[in-house]
């Protein structure tokens, strides 16, 4: 039996956390090669420590070297490091990138009668409930947006005090499966020399209570600002940063499954992330149709193979319609080979840098194509399926 009342944790981190800047610069590169050539192959990892970025993977495409190590710089630019242990134009950068495998290559390339096939096997999850405007569980939006908010004010100048580093946690209250009040907030974030742990918290709070529901707010000894009191030292000066390592926070804060990829750094014939990106976007519709209240969808691929090995649907108990039947109904509005999913939302183009930080899902579509997967569009397809 489904527990009704209990307390549920997310965390998210900022665009200056180590993980994150690496996420940041490998899906600029991957909107790179994309911007030149929409077939382009990308698979490229990053590694982060004190003034030291390295990019290593396999690609395919025309892009000079000289050029990825500018978006590297670049990227950790914008984010706002200019700090002794790790400065974009200090930092030294090695380039590790070569060619794409032929044998997965050919597993994935369309080819006389076949079509484009997946580029890894492996199974894929997308996930939507009614608990927020943006059908994503609660503690995961509020966790984002007080990071946002922050970092939104550092970069305007309007908190020249804290740093690019930060990382937040969010605990929520559950009764009858409805949030209703934060039980504890931690909010750690670097700033500069001299700050006390006092100085930070009067700076952060009034962030947390802007982004919660009014009256939600934790009480005053379950709020913990930079709890070890000082966090001076961050970025990857202070922990070396990988893509690809913040895998929860990028998805559904741990409150669905997850297949285990990670999306930065991969172009879409990539299940990894397309098929990611097609599940979320089925089940944000099933939700949005109000055919579920929550929705799990799992799609499952093999290696050179378009079509999908199998499709699961989970209602958790709150469906409209029989899951069994979803299954079929879904497969019939939606193609979900990686040629169907990559024409339908419009992935070979350069959208992805920006879901590098703060989430894939849960965003606002955007007229140039970029979180595409976060359309309704697909609602009225659904119900005229199981009419």
């Amino acid at each position: 039996m489904a527990r009704n009342d209990y307390l549920f944790t997310s965390e998210s981190v900022s665009e200056g956390h180590p993980d994150k800047i690496c996420d940041m610069i490998s899906d600029a590169v991957v909107d790179e090669f994309l911007s030149r050539d929409p077939n382009a192959r990308v698979a490229c990892e990053t590694l982060t420590t004190t003034n030291l970025i390295v990019l290593a993977g396999e690609v395919r495409g025309d892009v000079p070297r000289e050029r990825i190590e500018e978006l590297a710089r670049d990227t950790v630019r914008k984010i706002g490091y200019e700090q002794e242990g790790f400065h974009h134009a200090k930092a030294e950068v090695i380039i590790r990138l070569h060619a794409q495998s032929a044998d997965i290559a050919k597993g994935v390339d369309a080819l006389g009668n076949k079509d484009i096939g997946a580029g890894d096997q492996g199974i894929m999850f997308g996930y939507a409930c009614r608990e927020t405007d943006v059908l994503m569980p609660a503690p995961l939006v509020y966790a984002h947006r007080i990071l946002k908010a922050m970092s939104d004010a550092r970069h305007a100048g309007r908190e020249p005090g804290l740093g690019p580093d930060a990382k937040s946690q969010v605990t929520l209250r559950y009764v009858n499966g409805k949030p209703v009040q934060a039980t504890s907030i931690v909010v750690s974030t670097q700033h500069v020399e001299g700050m006390t742990q006092s100085d930070v918290k009067k700076i952060v709070r009034p962030y947390v209570e802007a982004v919660l529901p009014k009256g939600w707010m934790c009480p005053e000894d379950e709020f913990y600002v930079n709890p070890t009191g000082s966090f001076v030292i961050g970025g990857p000066d202070g922990d070396a940063g990988l893509t690809g390592r913040k895998i929860i926070v990028d998805t559904y804060g741990g409150a669905a499954p997850h297949g285990g990829g990670a999306f930065s750094g991969k172009d879409p014939t990539k299940v990894d992330r397309s098929a990611a990106y097609a599940a979320r976007h089925m089940a944000k519709n099933v939700v949005a149709a109000g055919l579920a209240e929550r929705c799990t969808i799992q799609l499952a691929y093999a290696i050179g193979v378009s079509k999908p090995l199998a499709i699961y649907v989970n209602t958790h108990g709150t469906g409209a319609v029989d899951e069994a039947r979803l299954e079929k109904v879904i497969a019939q509005v939606a193609d979900f080979s990686p040629r169907g999913i990559r024409d339908r939302l419009g992935l070979a183009r350069p959208i992805y840098a920006r879901t590098a930080s703060y989430g894939h899902f849960g965003r606002t579509p955007e007229a140039d194509g970029g979180f595409s997967w976060e359309k309704t569009d697909l609602v009225e397809d659904l119900k005229a399926a199981l009419s």
